[in-house]
């Protein structure tokens, strides 16, 4: 066949440049909707090395290293893939963010804002669209081989795109997929075009005629897949002519009675308007309205089915797959992107049990071992902080055993790649500080910045107490995730930002706990300044917050979250528990703010 060319297509010996394959274990960051019981029975069977019970996976991360991370689990697994990827558009991960009205106050004000991308999704925009299409080409290419291979037999995918990129995307997807009814009738490949006609306002070309269709290109792994007729309706028929047509499209033996009238999907639909101002809006420009992706779900799985999208946006496709009964992981890179979606899973009604998750600690260790490759585990670990301390434009220091640096007189330690920092980790740092002062090469201010890539649930209110009692000024800074990508390094796109701080309230009384956030504060460089004079109370800030009961040190369990929508846009500041029986526990709250960032804060409580 033709093919399709573009720069980056081959390297410089003539070989297909293809996708990363490093396959990278999964760190399961919360679970959501999942009952106490449900959790001991996963625990134990997970401690036995059983088979625990299947979860729906909403993961954050690229999926150029979550799709090979899924195949050694779902290889050939997955019986339908929608993906709906960026068309180029300048603005994939802008957001409209809203600062809700304010409690004290009696007017009913409302601030928009755009979020401009992070410097994570700038880096995954530059790497699509950085050399315009050959890029992007490259970039679709190496993400269907990927997504071929984690297809069923019986399985299909539908892409959305278009008129940016629709016509060249066609041809990749040709090449990896299939011509399929382009050539022979039953080769695996190519099915049909769709095109979707929307209606709705819109401005009037000018030159041009208005854009008002988008392309859904349908293909299939195989010569055989699943495809039903939906939409059913009763009707009488003669018992001489009338045959039962089931939903997987045979038929069966004739009979009498009322029978299906089954509605056969053809390529044109123009009877799914684009989605207007209401409820279903999340705040994503791009987003799908249910009723497309109902229909494509209806057609092409059935029930307890695999369902992937790995661009979930405004998580339409893992809110109709929740409804209509089937399986579903949900990837994004967006963090914004997963709490909107997770959010709006929580309002399905009989939401079952699902995690969040991303590749952590992992992917990290596997940065540092590439990055800094050496014999000597010391040596290796010596490199990484040097180059943590030079982002930071600190100068690094020896002689200490948890002060690595000095930065404008004050002292830094740089957090390790695979684990939180954690209280007892800050009580050293202390320690250390004091002994270093006054010494060569020690502080010539009061103060230590401590960097790390995770920190423990208590540490921020709980560690700041203790650097007080001891007279140390400490500040916790998040190392970014950009510090993995070269290009971003290069480029200077490397900013640490101090932790959000959160402060709650909690009593008890007798088994009964009550919980309440009383402060909550976030990085102000985060919200534009013409912007801040709008926040007048720290509950605007506030999108959604979760409590876990009774914390086991193993993940976040969302037994209880108050969250804004659109029809309700209030949010709850106190909530509470009662415990079936007398004992210590751990309580944990989560609070996401309105730009999708979320800070934690661990309390510990006996009942009687």
């Amino acid at each position: 066949m033709t093919e399709l060319v573009w720069n980056g297509k081959y390297d410089k010996d003539g070989k297909r440049v293809g996708p990363v394959r490093i396959g990278l274990p999964f760190q399961t960051v919360e679970t959501v909707n999942e009952s106490a019981e449900d959790r001991k029975r996963t625990l134990s069977l997970f401690a036995e090395g059983r088979q625990t019970e299947w979860r729906n996976r909403l993961i954050w991360g690229d999926k150029k290293y979550v799709l090979p991370s899924l195949l050694p689990e779902f290889a050939g697994k997955v019986n339908l893939i929608y993906i709906d990827p960026p068309f180029d558009t300048g603005a994939d991960f802008s957001f409209n963010a809203t600062i809700p009205d304010c409690p004290e106050t009696a007017e009913d004000e409302t601030t928009q804002f755009l979020k401009q991308p992070s410097i994570i999704e700038q880096k995954a925009y530059r790497d699509t669209w950085g050399r315009g299409l050959d890029s992007y080409l490259q970039w679709l290419y190496e993400t269907v081989v990927l997504l071929r291979e984690l297809l069923a037999d019986d399985g299909s995918i539908y892409v959305h795109l278009d008129w940016h990129v629709g016509p060249y995307a066609e041809v990749v997807l040709d090449e990896v997929l299939g011509m399929g009814a382009r050539g022979a009738k039953l080769e695996p490949g190519f099915r049909n075009d769709i095109s979707w006609c929307y209606t709705g306002s819109y401005a009037p070309g000018q030159r041009i005629y208005s854009h008002k269709h988008d392309v859904i290109l349908f293909y299939t792994r195989s010569q055989m897949w699943t495809f039903k007729p939906y939409e059913a309706k009763m009707q009488f028929a003669d018992s001489t002519k009338a045959r039962a047509q089931h939903t997987d499209g045979s038929f069966g033996h004739e009979r009498s009675g009322p029978l299906p009238d089954y509605k056969y999907p053809e390529d044109w639909w123009a009877d799914i308007p684009a989605l207007k101002a209401g409820y279903e809006r999340v705040g994503f420009d791009t987003q799908k309205p249910e009723r497309l992706l109902d229909r494509i779900l209806k057609v092409s799985s059935r029930e307890h089915d695999l369902v992937l999208d790995c661009f979930v946006g405004s998580g339409t496709t893992a809110a109709v797959a929740e409804k209509l009964g089937r399986r579903w992981i949900a990837c994004d890179l967006s963090r914004f992107a997963i709490h909107v979606t997770r959010k709006r899973l929580l309002s399905v009604p009989d939401l079952k049990p699902f995690v969040i998750q991303n590749l952590g600690k992992y992917e990290r260790q596997q940065w540092q071992g590439a990055e800094f490759a050496a014999e000597d585990a010391g040596a290796r670990e010596l490199a990484y902080r040097r180059f943590i301390l030079e982002l930071y434009h600190a100068d690094p220091i020896g002689g200490h055993t948890w002060l690595y640096g000095v930065k404008s007189g004050r002292m830094i330690h740089v957090g390790a790649v695979d684990a939180p920092v954690t209280i007892g980790d800050v009580k050293a740092i202390v320690a250390e500080f004091w002994q270093a002062a006054g010494g060569s090469g020690g502080p010539t201010r009061n103060g230590v910045d401590i960097l790390g890539w995770e920190f423990a649930f208590e540490i921020n209110e709980t560690a700041k107490h203790l650097a007080a009692e001891a007279n140390v000024d400490i500040a916790f800074k998040k190392i970014p995730r950009e510090v993995l990508d070269k290009r971003a390094v290069e480029q200077g796109d490397v900013y640490f930002f101090e932790l959000g701080a959160l402060s709650a309230d909690v009593k008890t009384t007798g088994r009964e706990v009550s919980v309440s956030v009383t402060d909550f504060l976030i990085p102000p460089d985060d919200v534009p300044e013409d912007v801040r004079p709008s926040i007048k109370h720290f509950s605007q800030m506030i999108d959604y917050w979760a409590v876990d009961w009774d914390f086991k040190d193993d993940t976040f369990h969302n037994q209880w979250q108050t969250y804004r929508t659109r029809k309700d846009p209030k949010i709850a500041l106190a909530t509470k528990h009662k415990y079936d029986a007398p004992g210590k526990h751990t309580i944990v709250i989560k609070v996401v703010d309105i730009l999708g960032n979320d800070t934690t804060s661990a309390v510990h409580v006996e009942v009687k």
